[in-house]
């Protein structure tokens, strides 16, 4: 299981998030929402640093996770995080 940052989406969070190198984004399943990964539930993110990384990329100097108690949103696929250009946002697949 792995996580892919595409660089377009690593540049929009490092604008958003005010992000520098050593900080830590976590993603995380919350209930509701819209989302192309699960049904029901769509992808949160925070800036925190890890307790318990099951998945992890360093861009940047910026190291992106998932916890490993929230590994089962990606059901053993790996996360793709791009940047959808009409909508000015990041976009997720698991592939």
């Amino acid at each position: 299981m792995e996580i892919v940052i595409k660089p377009k989406a690593f540049e929009w969070y490092k604008e958003e998030l005010n992000l520098r190198q050593g900080d830590f984004v976590r993603f995380f399943p919350r209930y509701g929402g819209c989302s192309t990964v699960q049904t029901g539930f769509s992808l949160g993110i925070d800036k925190e640093a890890p307790f318990d990384p099951k998945a992890e990329t360093t861009i940047g100097g910026v190291t992106f996770f998932i916890e490993d108690r929230d590994v089962w949103y990606l059901d053993g696929n790996n996360l793709v995080v791009d940047f959808n250009e009409q909508t000015d946002e990041p976009v997720f697949y698991i592939q």
